[in-house]
């Protein structure tokens, strides 16, 4: 065996430069196997000592095992260091440079409804209105009675409003805060009263919960003509250059009543789906207070008599950024509403 430990000295320095001189962990991993690996040049000797006379595989065995745990050492401390360079190259190449102004988070906004409603309240207040609010779980009188909603009305019908036990109901309109600030108080006074409404209605082109502003006016010389004036100038201050028309129509708490349209902001009045071929989009309703109401509220209709408004929330904001649906604003997708 005396010829056997050149061997393994020239193999033990033939391993550590083949280790040392490995560029990369693929190499590593290629040096190892040639010595390592089941057909290795260290794995050949292992398989030889049972050729050598009894008298030696004692001896060489412990110096091939102690070789393949030399070999095994010099690989992991090689692959450490490969390791911590390529750490080094990776973190180098991404550096984070500190000097830099750090990436600002998205910042939120206010809802396009939010902008509207508060567009709609700065143009009263400046009129001199104020702002009154109500419950939105409202009795059935303030929603129905008060504003002579007969019983026989549809809106009474649990198909058509949510009820609430105890002749409860989620306000079908923001009606109800007329009879609460008109009750108890001495006209003259006008105001509005912006909020979140009702209605079992649940088609596609429907909303069962939807903004409206409603506004009202008591005096002893109010006219629809001062009605028509507000409601013109109130659509210039929303929309500009606007065309927009009153028909005729009917509201159990209104006397003479009427419904807003604008001429479609889409189809310019020529007809589309949005406008549903007419032409013209529905805005609100408006008429004077029915004496009926000012009596419910003890206000003398033989003296006093006023005005009242109501349109949607939505409807304005969909009317202003010239949507062709309101769903669009309720969607959530922001590339719609990043646009507004």
């Amino acid at each position: 065996m005396a010829s056997r430990a050149p061997d393994l000295d020239t193999l033990a320095q033939g391993a550590r430069t083949d280790v040392a001189g490995a560029g990369s962990l693929q190499d590593l991993t290629s040096v190892r196997a040639r010595y390592l690996g089941r057909k290795g040049s260290v794995s050949d000797l292992l398989r030889g000592i049972g050729d050598l006379p009894a008298e030696e595989r004692s001896r060489v065995g412990q110096q091939v095992n102690a070789l393949k745990v030399q070999i095994e050492d010099w690989v992991a401390e090689r692959r450490a260091a490969l390791e911590s360079r390529e750490r080094n190259r990776h973190l180098e190449e991404h550096r984070l440079d500190v000097t830099l102004p750090a990436a600002g988070q998205p910042l939120g906004h206010l809802h396009p409804v939010s902008h509207v409603q508060r567009d709609m309240a700065q143009f009263f207040l400046a009129r001199g209105f104020s702002i009154e609010e109500g419950p939105e779980v409202e009795t059935e009188h303030n929603n129905f009675d008060a504003l002579n909603v007969p019983a026989d009305h549809p809106a009474r019908d649990m198909q058509d409003t949510f009820w609430v036990e105890g002749d409860f109901v989620l306000r079908t309109h923001t009606s109800p805060v007329q009879i609460r600030a008109m009750t108890g108080r001495t006209p003259p006074f006008r105001f509005i009263a912006p909020g979140r409404v009702y209605r079992h209605d649940f088609s596609p082109r429907n909303s069962p919960m939807f903004g409206q502003v409603e506004g009202f006016a008591v005096d002893e010389s109010v006219t629809l003509a001062n009605l028509k004036e507000l409601l013109y100038a109130f659509a210039k201050h929303m929309f500009g250059a606007v065309e927009l028309r009153f028909r005729a129509s009917y509201f159990p708490f209104t006397e003479p009543s009427a419904e807003l349209d604008f001429r479609c902001p889409l189809c310019r009045g020529d007809g589309c789906n949005t406008c549903s071929q007419t032409g013209w989009i529905e805005w609100g309703g408006c008429g004077m207070i029915h004496p009926t109401v000012l009596r419910n509220c003890d206000i003398d209709p033989e003296r006093y008599q006023g005005y009242a408004f109501g349109m949607g929330l939505e409807r304005g904001a969909m009317l202003r950024h010239e949507l062709p649906h309101i769903r669009l604003l309720y969607d959530g997708d922001l590339r719609v509403l990043e646009q507004l």
